[in-house]
């Protein structure tokens, strides 16, 4: 940046705003919170995100599809733990009801399944009470209902073999 461009705040806050946008796609709301806390005044932000919101730079709706189709297929959260970052990045509600939409009831299932199987290695030769609590604990912590959880840890213990006889009484309703 030359000594015209520190001195123009436009010009500084549009380049605070490009080189956060290389690193990854940011929310509106997050692009200003950090536009904000390096001094920005607040007219100045709102005029260059609403620039770079116009040339498709900046685009909440098309970063909450892609955040939640990301985080529950790869990392296999659920809809709720999804629209919980979505909210905690500023997306407006809407935009996360319509980005969570696309997680039905059977993706939701099929990817806590996914998840149980990546934990399988680790739960091998433990007994069956402890591979329970430790799957179930791993899927809560994921955003997953008691019913998805006790009904996925269950499928996934009798599939690996564990004695159902001393697991804990569960969930077994989706």
């Amino acid at each position: 940046m030359g000594e015209a461009a520190d001195t123009d705040p436009v010009e500084v806050a549009r380049e605070i705003a490009l080189r956060r946008l290389d690193q990854r796609a940011h929310t509106r709301a997050e692009l200003r919170a950090v536009l904000l806390a390096r001094g920005t005044p607040e007219a100045v932000a709102e005029a260059v995100l609403g620039r770079l919101a116009g040339v498709g730079l900046v685009d909440d709706a098309a970063f909450a599809a892609s955040w939640a189709q990301s985080r529950h297929g790869v990392r296999h959260l659920s809809r709720r733990a999804v629209a919980g970052e979505l909210r905690a990045k500023g997306v407006d509600r809407g935009l996360i009801e319509d980005a969570t939409n696309a997680i039905d009831d059977d993706s939701e299932l099929a990817a806590a399944r996914a998840l149980a199987e990546t934990r399988r290695r680790a739960l091998t030769g433990l007994p069956s009470a402890v591979a329970y609590r430790r799957l179930a604990g791993t899927l809560g912590r994921k955003g997953y209902g008691p019913g998805v959880v006790g009904r996925v840890v269950r499928e996934s213990l009798a599939e690996w073999g564990a004695d159902a006889g001393d697991l804990p009484p569960g969930h077994d309703e989706p």
